[in-house]
């Protein structure tokens, strides 16, 4: 499965990093691809890892999720 997370607040490449990092360290995320240009983040995951389990992971590394 795909997602697509538009993501406020990153202004630098340290700030994308940071989302993939906490992204990535979710069980069942396979893959994080993060554009800062566009402010999106493409999560690929299991069924299993729910919209709000992305959302904490973004929030939790300091950032908002539109």
């Amino acid at each position: 499965m795909k997602t697509s997370l538009q993501i406020e607040g990153m202004s630098c490449e340290k700030c994308a990093a940071h989302v993939t990092e906490s992204l990535s360290g979710l069980t069942g995320v396979s893959s994080v691809q993060v554009s800062l240009a566009d402010k999106q983040a493409v999560v690929e995951h299991d069924d299993a890892v729910s919209m709000e389990a992305l959302k904490e992971a973004v929030n939790d590394a300091g950032y908002d999720v539109k």
